[in-house]
């Protein structure tokens, strides 16, 4: 009985603290330590790149229950920048994005699945330009822990290509899609 009961605090020493339970994270936009950006061809001859500013959400996540988790994602269109003013004055113009009507985009996830090689699939419902479509992004885990003000984090990246059709924004040259790559990083609430 005593080599049962040394046995079992010997495994919850190093089993239990590496248990996580499911937690809920805010996106930490504030601390600029997440990123929603993107990459659109230019005619074909190159690629433009910028990122949307403004933008909050939340996320939960279990380690050990990675299906349960989920993702609330709100982008204001308006905050689109290209590192070009006259530029970004013409793509959330009507011809495209149209900013004006259209001033946020959502993500809603679905469902959450860990494949085979540790990445994950995070499909979910895209509503952008007024339309909303399903979308998977293909994502990977980074981290998560302690943090130096005494909270916890967590940090995935995803990437994902629309097809700009697809939300009705208008097409010119090759520049028929969009690739997505985001930064998230949450602090547990």
């Amino acid at each position: 009985m005593k080599k049962l009961l040394l046995a079992s605090a010997i495994a919850s020493t190093f089993v239990l603290p590496t248990m996580v339970n499911a937690a809920d994270y805010k996106i930490d936009t504030d601390g600029a330590h997440a990123s929603v950006n993107f990459k659109v061809s230019h005619l074909g001859y190159s690629f433009i790149q910028g990122r949307f500013n403004t933008f909050s959400g939340n996320f939960s996540y279990d380690a050990n229950n990675v299906e349960a988790s989920k993702i609330s994602v709100t982008v204001d269109t308006t905050s689109l920048d290209s590192n070009h003013a006259e530029r970004d004055k013409h793509i959330k113009g009507d011809q495209f994005i149209n900013a004006g009507k259209f001033s946020n985009s959502t993500f809603e996830s679905k469902k959450v699945v860990k494949n085979a090689d540790g990445g994950l699939s995070v499909m979910g419902a895209l509503t952008l330009h007024g339309i909303t479509k399903d979308v998977t992004l293909d994502a990977k885990f980074i981290g998560e822990g302690d943090d130096p003000w005494g909270g916890y984090r967590a940090g995935f990246e995803a990437t994902t290509r629309l097809q700009l059709k697809d939300f009705g924004i208008t097409v010119v040259g090759a520049s028929s899609y969009v690739d997505l790559d985001l930064q998230v990083e949450g602090i547990k609430q």
